[in-house]
């Protein structure tokens, strides 16, 4: 007899004994640590988590998915035994809280709904369970209407905060505490009224509908503009989903012996240790977070409520030490009572960062590997920004909370909109808004920094800015910020829409005017006028602890793009292993366009021969200074790439020149052959055209005089005492049968000049066009090297112009989410990536020695560069300022195969 086959159902929802907090791709973060600390025996609200797999299949079909809500109704049942209430019930309601909690942390960006399950009937039964306490009933009925009506049904937020405003006006107030019982009452009607007139509808009584619209409302805010595009700034992935979090209501804003709150269990700005966090009386979490009414600091909690307070210390201490790591905390006190509604591994600026992975390393709980996982290289390259120099008269006009350091300047603007339109024409722009909300994203992605009035550093404003790495000072309560007017009032001092402001998002000062900058801490010491032994900067001892460990275990080199010798002086400073590209058209410009000229205007024989001597011992003299600097380290000198005519005047402005010239009766016989030469050497596309390789096999002595500078520089080094490693690149190669022509006319030159002076030059090229990636294995046959040229590799592997498609049309690829990030920005893994890989593999399969490196603009991209330690190179090759950031990431690609993310 046939075995009966038994149907098992997918399993969408998870009490919070459930879970835990490996589970957050399923529970979200949010859902995850809540099962944490309920398993720790914390003081958690009981409650239950729907899943990430539920929205999924929400956002895939545009309806439940079958099963889902069986098992809602289950739980909620359970809930509500466990309780000892019934959801909406008249007598004693049990209200609960619909929440996202996506799996990495995205505040504010997608939807809560509080006080779930109130309705006309019982606001009666929660008055009376709160021991006849009207006001708080009522306040809890409108911020559910408000909440829902806003969330749920996309009533406009502002008209809700018109009456809410209007009601304070009537009441001769400013501040929401002063309503009571009957004024909100009346608030509730204006709320009703207000939904009515938007949706067309009542206000659902029934507390099963308020539930189950909450928590669709929650998925589709997944796919909300805001989260959208604050997934495409953190590049966090769009199929993920949010978990939905339903969790029974504690109150905060049940009177003064209650509140609520955000904890820190160290400073997320600086990384001190230390008790840091907001605190607010007789509140709803909403309101710190929202900056609505300033917080008081977390440590008045002891005089409030003592008891409280210390349970809260020794439960931030018991999580730190669980978790290993900074940890955000929400937490609500009911009446005395103190209950945890969330943790997780807080967001921090960049400084903290690095200055938190040492403490924990110090303190045993983590080890340098985990440190250095913690850490990343765009943190990095933000704590290389300059900072405010003020030993100038600049004096504060107000100040506020630094609630993410950094410093900068800019024209105020008091809205999104403004901010994105005059940063889209390259202003610097400082948004000044009361307090941020989620709609104001746009705007706080455009502006240099963001400065409020109201909030802390637990606020949207805060948390949003150290979660992008932008400058805040939050809480300037000095400010008077008037919106609709454009200004803000400060001091004795108006300032309008355009005018130049400066904030310190280290100390919460704000300026009038521009203040001039100075270099940070963190670059004095790569220049080396800072000893991280000597001095008590936590975070330059910090960076210098976790640098030295990513240059011990890292296996890719870290070689500079320089043309110069500066160039490459400050790159070695920066910890640069040698030069991956020097480009010499660099060299042909400034005063020595006019040698160029004459090159391209010989006619050949002598004429050419002449210009070419004039060129070399200028060139000679370049490398030698370069050679130098970078003594006993590998020089990768490219030969020249460009086409010529760009070292020539415009076609259109010489011909205007010229046209000029000649209506004036001047002599104008040098300038008609260059105008001639220019057009003869005109072409549509120059960057496939008379460019790279094809002008040395074309335009006989050129390739020839540049490596006969190279050679004869590199023995003037070797004669001189020091130690030069030239490494010839053959740029834009697509068939091996160029390099090996350029190749036996170089080695011809290098042997003659070379001699026995013991200097050796390999020869190899660039792998910047596809076929070239594709024969890499018959190239290789006559290359010592390979630099992978991933500027132009990305152009044509695309079939993109950089100069004309970043402007053009790249927004529009990124906002429809084709491009998560610029191709030219980060290595297109699955396209360019692939010939990079195809290239490299076929290569050494050909020439096991061949040596591999990278020096497009992705060498010192974070990403990137794990990508091409995955693939084997041997180094990448960036910019100097750029090169410490590719230091750490080749350390942290060397140890991130099971590491964590450091989102």
């Amino acid at each position: 007899m046939a075995a009966q086959e038994e149907t098992v159902e997918h399993k969408y929802v998870y009490d919070f004994a459930e879970g835990n907090k490996d589970l957050k791709d399923l529970l979200g973060g949010k859902g995850a640590n809540l099962a944490e600390m309920t398993n720790l025996g914390l003081p958690v609200p009981p409650g239950f988590t729907i899943t990430t797999e539920a929205c999924q299949a929400y956002l895939t079909t545009g309806r439940e998915p079958d099963g889902l809500a069986a098992q809602i109704e289950a739980h909620l049942e359970s809930l509500e035994r466990e309780m000892g209430r019934r959801l909406g019930d008249p007598g004693d309601p049990l209200l609960v809280s619909v929440r996202s909690g996506a799996k990495f942390s995205m505040p504010g960006m997608m939807e809560t709904v509080l006080n779930v399950g109130l309705n006309d009937r019982s606001v009666i039964g929660l008055s009376t369970q709160a021991g006849g306490n009207d006001r708080f009933a009522w306040d809890s009925y409108r911020r559910l209407i408000q909440m829902f009506g806003k969330t749920v049904c996309e009533v406009p937020g502002e008209e809700f905060e018109h009456a809410l405003d209007e009601a304070k006006h009537t009441k001769g107030t400013r501040d929401d505490l002063d309503l009571d019982a009957d004024d909100l009452r009346a608030l509730v009607d204006a709320y009703k009224k207000i939904f009515a007139k938007h949706t067309g509808r009542e206000f659902p009584q029934e507390p099963r509908e308020q539930l189950d619209l909450a928590i669709r409302a929650v998925f589709e805010s997944w796919n909300a503009e805001r989260a959208v595009l604050y997934r495409r700034q953190e590049r966090i992935p769009a199929d993920l989903g949010t978990a939905v979090n339903v969790v029974s209501m504690v109150f905060g804003n049940l009177g003064p012996d209650s509140g609520t709150g955000v904890a820190f269990t160290r400073d997320p700005g600086s990384g001190a240790q230390g008790i840091y966090g907001d605190y607010l009386a007789n509140a709803q979490g909403e309101d710190v977070v929202a900056g609505i009414r300033n917080t008081v600091p977390l440590q008045e909690l002891e005089q409030l409520d003592k008891t409280s307070y210390d349970e809260l210390l020794g439960i931030m201490a018991r999580l730190e030490e669980h978790y290993r790591d900074l940890c955000d905390i929400e937490f609500t006190i009911e009446r005395g009572k103190l209950w945890m509604l969330q943790t997780r591994v807080g967001k921090r600026t960049a400084a903290a960062a690095f200055v938190i992975a040492g403490q924990l390393v110090d303190e045993g709980l983590i080890d340098l590997d985990e440190a250095l996982h913690r850490v990343n290289g765009a943190q990095l390259a933000q704590l290389m920004f300059p900072r405010f120099q003020l030993d100038h008269d600049f004096e504060p006009v107000a100040k506020g909370i630094g609630a993410s350091p950094g410093a900068a300047s800019g024209k105020v603007v008091f809205t999104s909109a403004r901010a994105v339109e005059l940063a889209a024409g390259g202003e610097s722009v400082i948004l000044v808004r009361r307090e941020t909300n989620p709609d104001d994203l746009n705007g706080m992605i455009a502006a240099r920094g963001i400065l409020t009035s109201r909030g802390g550093k637990t606020s949207h404003a805060a948390v949003v800015a150290r979660g992008m790495g932008k400058t805040c000072v939050s809480g300037a309560d000095e400010l008077e910020v008037n919106v609709p007017a454009k200004k803000f009032t400060v001091g004795g001092h108006t300032v309008g829409e355009g005018d130049v402001v400066s904030i310190d998002g280290t100390t919460g000062k704000v300026y009038l005017g521009e203040v001039p900058v100075t270099p940070s801490e963190v670059v004095q010491y790569f220049e080396g006028e800072l000893d991280p032994e000597g001095t008590e900067d936590a975070l330059v001892r910090a960076v210098h602890r976790i640098m030295t460990h990513a240059d011990a275990v890292r296996r890719l080199r870290v070689r500079t793009n320089a043309d110069t010798g500066a160039d490459a002086a400050r790159a070695r400073r920066f910890g640069a292993e040698g030069i991956g590209l020097c480009r010499t058209e660099h060299m042909f410009l400034g005063e020595r366009r006019e040698l160029v000229e004459r090159l391209i205007l010989a006619g050949g024989g002598q004429e050419r021969d002449d210009a070419l001597a004039a060129l070399l011992p200028l060139q000679r003299a370049d490398f030698v200074e370069i050679f130098r600097q970078m003594d006993g380290l590998p020089v990768t000198v490219r030969l020249i790439d460009p086409p010529l005519h760009e070292f020539l005047p415009p076609l259109e402005q010489l011909a205007v020149n010229v046209a000029v010239a000649q209506e004036r009766g001047e002599d104008v016989a040098k300038e008609e052959a260059l105008l001639s030469a220019v057009r003869r050497m005109h072409e549509e596309n120059p960057m496939l055209g008379l460019r790279g390789v094809r002008l040395g096999l074309v335009i006989p002595g050129l390739f020839a005089m540049q490596v006969r500078a190279i050679a004869e520089a590199a023995v003037a080094v070797a004669r001189d005492g020091g130690t030069a490693c030239p490494e010839i690149m053959v740029p834009l190669v697509g068939a091996v049968q160029e390099l090996e022509t350029v190749r036996a006319e170089a080695e011809k030159i290098i042997a003659e000049v070379v001699g026995d002076s013991g200097v050796d030059v390999l020869i190899g090229t660039m792998i910047e066009v596809p076929r070239a990636a594709l024969t890499a294995g018959q190239i290789a046959e006559a290359a010592e090297f390979f630099s992978f040229g991933t500027n132009d590799l990305t152009q044509m592997g695309w079939g993109f112009s950089r100069d004309d498609v970043e402007g053009a049309f790249f927004w529009r690829y990124l906002e429809l989410g084709i491009f998560g990030i610029s191709p030219f920005e980060s290595i297109d893994a699955d396209g360019v990536g692939r010939l990079v890989r195809i290239a490299a593999e076929e290569g050494r399969a050909a020439r096991p020695g061949l040596k591999l490196g990278v020096c497009g603009e992705h060498g010192g991209d974070p990403e990137s560069v794990h990508f091409f330690h995955s693939v084997g190179l041997d180094y990448v090759s960036c910019s100097p300022f750029r090169v410490p950031v590719a230091r750490l990431e080749a350390g942290r690609a060397a140890i991130s195969t099971t590491g964590s993310d450091s989102r």
